[in-house]
């Protein structure tokens, strides 16, 4: 990940500017940042927050906080797994700079570990090849049997604290225009967004509650799209020679951008200079962690793998200057004040602390807007001291009749069909009659079945009351149909 990926994942530039910084660089030189500045994209202000907020290339092996043993170990078990040799290979696997990973190559060869065994085609001094010798296939055995781990060389813990605290989630002070931006296509009342902007700019626990299909799901996760800042992910971390695995492809979304491939695209040439930052590092949205009725306490817990000898980190650990959503709270198998009793202490304190195998314990600091999402009722959910340690509580309320008629109007235009008057009075009629009361959810529920309903008979999009009372008894079964058998006799004689 370079500076011009970086600047544009955090909103300050685009890729477009990032092509005509490089396109400066070939006539003018200096870095990619300077550029920008000397073009009027970006400040000097801006760039310094950027370059201070990323994690530093180390100069040499002691700056990455790791011991030299450790990497040496790591170094020697790609070598042997996948066959690594040279310089380049090496440092892309470990995510160390070249002459960090040199030093390791030139110890391994003084302890008789490895040995050059030629160069590979073209001769440089960083392509030359080298081998295990038999001394250093037994180390790299040895280092296997202490853990399995073969990925980028870890990060130390302080570094990692460090990191925390410097790209808190409240450091990203949204305004109701943005929140209200966020929300663009969706029928989001004012007072809500009165409601969520102190909570999401808060950073700390918010609890959303009230009847199902009323959006509360909808809403947490849009929120988490409205963050912009890129956040750094180590690959891993190490704590008194015990990994720990933090980046999860399947959860943290790398800031990549088409920054990168003009960047890439451009031609090498004298005084064309790219800022780089800590490799072990991955520049990332922040993270967003959703979990609900199938989420388990030993999810909150360091998992400690039998086989790999290494840790994978939980689910909050994972969700570090970001957002954990606890969707349908109440719902897991477990007792909810389980819950609040593990996350107590992190909620409260923002630390959390957690013990290695070895006995070690460490803390870091807890950096989560967490959300929790229920349908129940929260004093049927908690106690009320639990409650009072909730930051932000917000019920969500069924629509207006005007609101539901905004959201209808909505879906219905985006699946091609019209709704009158008199099929949306139809609708509100029926269901309050059946004692329903309006939802956000249902006009996509009714607009998709009805789409459904015209395909499989050939017939063209249309909202009717005959097609929508079949909706309705389908979203709930006690509505009953009263198109009864007609309805469907009128769409097999219309095919």
């Amino acid at each position: 990940m370079q500076l011009g990926d970086i600047l544009v994942g955090r909103g300050l530039v685009n890729a477009a500017d990032i092509e005509a910084a490089l396109a400066r660089q070939l006539t003018e030189g200096g870095r990619i940042g300077d550029n920008l500045i000397a073009m009027g994209l970006l400040t000097a202000e801006q760039l310094a927050e950027v370059m201070n907020t990323a994690p530093a290339v180390p100069a040499n092996l002691e700056e990455t906080g790791i011991s030299p043993r450790s990497l040496l170990n790591l170094m020697l078990k790609f070598m042997l797994i996948e066959g690594c040799e040279t310089v380049l290979d090496l440092a892309e696997r470990l995510k160390l700079p070249r002459r960090g990973v040199q030093q390791l190559i030139d110890d391994a060869v003084q302890q008789r570990l490895i040995q050059a065994v030629g160069a590979a085609p073209g001769g440089l001094a960083l392509s030359i090849r080298h081998a295990l010798s038999e001394t250093g296939r037994g180390a790299a055995k040895e280092a296997l049997d202490q853990n399995l781990y073969l990925g980028p060389a870890p990060v130390n813990l302080q570094a990692y604290q460090d990191q925390v605290l410097g790209q808190r989630i409240s450091n990203e002070q949204l305004d109701a225009d943005a929140l209200r931006q966020g929300f663009a296509g969706l029928v989001v009342p004012e007072h809500y967004i009165r409601k969520l902007l102190p909570a999401v700019n808060a950073g700390r626990s918010v609890l959303l509650f009230g009847p199902p299909g009323n959006g509360k799901t909808t809403l947490a996760t849009r929120i988490s799209t409205i963050f912009k800042d890129v956040v750094y992910i180590p690959y891993a971390l190490e704590i008194g020679g015990q990994i720990i695995r933090i980046f999860d492809p399947s959860l943290h979304k790398p800031a990549v951008t088409q920054a990168a491939a003009a960047a890439a695209a451009a031609p090498a040439g004298i005084g064309l200079h790219r800022e780089t930052f800590d490799q072990r590092w991955v520049a990332c949205k922040r993270p967003v962690v959703v979990t609900g009725g199938e989420m388990t306490l030993d999810m909150l817990d360091l998992q400690h793998s039998v086989e790999t000898k290494f840790y994978d980190a939980p689910l909050h650990l994972k969700a570090l200057n970001g957002m954990l959503l606890i969707d349908d709270f109440g719902r897991q198998k477990f007792k909810p004040d389980e819950l609040l009793n593990r996350m107590i202490v992190p909620m409260e304190n923002q630390v959390d602390y957690f013990k290695l195998i070895t006995g070690t314990t460490f803390s870091l600091p807890f950096d989560v807007l967490m959300i929790f999402s229920t349908n129940l009722q929260p004093a049927d959910l908690m106690e009320a001291a639990f409650l009072r340690r909730m930051q932000y509580k917000i019920k969500l309320f069924e629509p207006t009749r005007e609101e539901y008629r905004q959201i209808f109007d909505g879906v219905a235009k985006s699946r091609a069909l019209t709704l009158s008057d008199d099929v949306f009075d139809f609708v509100v009629e029926r269901l309050r009659g059946g004692g329903f009361g309006l939802a956000y959810y249902q006009p996509r529920f009714i607009c998709d079945q009805v789409v459904e309903a015209c395909k499989c008979f050939n017939m063209p999009p249309e909202l009717t009351e005959e097609l929508v009372a079949e909706a309705l008894s389908n979203l709930y079964f006690d509505i009953e149909d009263v198109s009864g058998a007609a309805a469907p006799q009128r769409l097999v004689a219309a095919a």
